[in-house]
């Protein structure tokens, strides 16, 4: 397989792993608080990395510690308490659909603060997905009332941290291996996420009983969704570039409102003309490079 093989498809596994990865979210929270299921997903992640790849961390050196650990916190951590309070008051679907947001936000950080360049056309392409999100996050207000849209607003924030995160790692970490930079990441918030599990009920014999399958969905979705989705995230960055990477959010919702339909949930028309509207932008500013 050659390199140009090796990228696409790695960008197609990381959308099947990524797009099952909401549903799995929402399982997880029905026996959790969104607490519990941020916090475990970072240890149980963290415990896997570990075992396979805590020896590499020895070769980080003091300024590469400064930027993993950076991007820790905007890539994984915030992200990972942001997304489940979000799938828990709206649609998984709408959640992966937000999400697609992260190529647009990616070209906006890497040309402000990264010093990156692009063309001004990509910048229509950025404006019209952002048009596609507002339309989005109003529209699902308006068609469900009974779910609390301001959270759709805690994944436009997880994705910036995603642009950071990418922009940093094409710049600043971009000779230490993927497998390196994950465990480097998960080394950095696994006492944190740690302490706040503490401080939750869940270590409560009874909660543990009760919480039993929604713990089976949270092992699959941290090994899976998280230690090795990351790996492989990490690794494409390398390959490419970090706009190219990020639209592996173009597929991400294809996977995940397919499993979103199958547990009942509805994507309405308007809806659906939002999320279009999202993807055009993206592609327009993929297009662009």
């Amino acid at each position: 397989m050659n390199s140009k093989q090796s990228r696409w498809f790695i960008l197609i596994l990381l959308a099947l792993i990524w797009g099952s990865s909401f549903i799995l979210m929402k399982k997880a929270l029905i026996d959790l608080s969104p607490i519990q299921v941020g916090a475990l997903r970072i240890i149980f992640t963290a415990l896997t990395l570990f075992t396979v790849g805590f020896k590499n961390i020895s070769k980080v050196n003091k300024t590469q510690w400064y930027y993993i650990a950076i991007t820790a916190f905007l890539g994984t951590f915030f992200p990972a308490f942001m997304f489940s309070f979000a799938v828990q008051k709206i649609d998984s679907s709408i959640v992966s659909i937000l999400n697609s947001l992260t190529p647009l936000n990616t070209l906006l950080v890497g040309a402000l603060f990264f010093g990156f360049s692009f063309l001004r056309k990509q910048i229509f392409g950025v404006i019209i997905g952002l048009i596609g999100a507002v339309i989005l996050i109003l529209k699902g207000a308006e068609l469900n009332p009974d779910q609390n849209y301001l959270y759709a607003l805690l994944i436009v924030c997880a994705s910036i941290g995603y642009a950071f995160n990418v922009n940093i790692l094409k710049k600043h970490l971009n000779d230490l291996n993927a497998l390196t930079i994950v465990t480097g990441n998960f080394a950095v918030i696994f006492l944190p996420a740690l302490v706040i599990l503490w401080w939750t009920d869940f270590f409560e014999l009874a909660k543990i009983q009760q919480a039993q399958t929604s713990l089976y969905y949270l092992i699959l979705l941290s090994i899976f969704g998280t230690a090795m989705a990351k790996t492989l995230f990490n690794k494409l960055i390398q390959m490419t570039s970090p706009i190219f990477s990020s639209s592996v959010t173009y597929l991400i919702p294809f996977v995940a409102i397919f499993w979103g339909v199958l547990d009942g949930e509805t994507l309405y028309f308007g809806q659906f003309l939002a999320g279009t509207l999202i993807m055009i932008g993206v592609y327009l500013t993929n297009k662009g490079k």
